[in-house]
């Protein structure tokens, strides 16, 4: 079948589309604008780099209609004469896409280079996939299956003795056709669970929240490109931890103070009730600007990691987010007791330009 050039056209559009999103991803990975437009597989995001077709005005040298001499407008009653000149520099345009989350995934790991994560668990949940595995005698010409029928008109040739070796000629008949037919076959799949944990105390305000959520959508979006089955919890705490919905994840606005543990006890708790680590690939993320309650919450969360958290997941990943009141002490209490453990993964994110390696640092062992 003929390509269309409509379908080339569109196939060069996509690729200079990712071509521009490869050359500025960081730019996107820090827009809270374009994580805020997403719909359910795609989102859209400006491409000012794209220039939009347009007229060019000029001297018309044949002249034309109404090119004579006139006299001057006057202005209406009430109008007022602007200020300043006339502008004379082209203008901006920026122009929107949609873009598959499914590719920006792919950028994503071709940018950082990050492994494909190889899952771990049972394969429980099995999917039905439809494969032309099977052969039938009825169906569409556009599933046929030459090789089959030519077998099939040459066995009956044989059989009725039709069939002349010195003029080998084979001609089917409709009994001899034979289609390509579909066949569903359960596959097993692997399970994949995200839990984002949230400090919402006094200590962290809109800005550190708002790379809590630019990071969130790009962790998101590679893990979903690895697991088709995926499920999302969302857990704030200060001082209490609670489970709540995506959107109240990245808007709720607490105070008080920071209890760490909470968080992770009830992190546990979600692990043990719903995802048994024999058929989940579970992935705790926690993102605070380090400020604990005290240091023998610190030590409670230490316990719950070691001896409770780490033996069911994949990888437990810890996001410091810097804030004017924060004291990060968390971090370094982390990193010295854990020192050697692949699978805690800390990183400091000082500002929206940590985003990319926070995330490379996640994802990089393929876990």
């Amino acid at each position: 079948m003929p390509i269309r050039k409509i379908d080339q056209d569109a196939t060069r559009f996509r690729n200079i589309v990712r071509g521009k999103i490869k050359q500025d991803l960081r730019k996107y990975v820090t827009s809270g604008e374009m994580v805020g437009k997403q719909g359910k597989h795609v989102v859209s995001i400006p491409l000012p780099q794209i220039r939009l077709p347009r007229f060019r005005y000029g001297q018309n040298p044949e002249g034309g209609m109404d090119q004579g001499n006139g006299d001057g407008g006057k202005p209406a009653d009430g109008d007022q004469p602007g200020k300043g000149q006339a502008g004379s520099d082209q203008g901006k345009h920026a122009m929107e896409v949609d873009v598959d989350v499914e590719d920006l995934a792919e950028i994503l790991g071709e940018e950082l280079e990050l492994p494909n994560i190889e899952p771990r668990g049972d394969k429980s949940i099995r999917t039905s996939t439809v494969k032309f595995t099977s052969i039938s005698r009825n169906g569409p010409r556009s599933l046929l299956h030459f090789k089959r029928t030519f077998k099939e008109a040459l066995k009956r040739q044989i059989a009725s003795g039709t069939y002349d070796m010195d003029s080998p000629l084979v001609v089917p008949v409709r009994e001899d056709f034979r289609f390509r037919a579909m066949e569903e076959k359960d596959e097993p799949q692997a399970n994949a669970c995200i839990i984002y944990m949230m400090d919402v105390s006094g200590s962290m305000g809109r800005e550190q929240k708002e790379i809590v959520r630019m990071a969130a959508f790009w962790l998101d979006a590679w893990l979903r490109h690895q697991y088709k089955n995926i499920e999302v919890n969302y857990i704030v705490h200060d001082a209490v931890a609670q489970s709540v919905d995506q959107h109240t994840f990245f808007h709720l606005r607490e105070s008080g103070g920071t209890k760490i543990s909470s968080a992770y006890e009830l992190c546990l708790r979600l692990i043990e009730e719903k995802y048994p680590a024999s058929k989940w690939n579970i992935y705790p993320f926690h993102f605070s600007d380090g400020d604990s309650w005290s240091s023998r919450d610190t030590d409670r969360c230490v316990d719950l990691l070691g001896n409770s958290i780490l033996p069911q997941v994949n990888q437990f990943c810890y996001g410091q987010v810097k804030s004017a009141y924060g004291s990060g002490q968390f971090k370094k209490d982390l990193d010295k007791v854990f020192n050697g453990e692949d699978l805690v993964v800390s990183a400091d994110i000082l500002d929206r330009d940590g985003i990319l390696p926070s995330i490379k640092a996640f994802l990089g062992q393929g876990r």
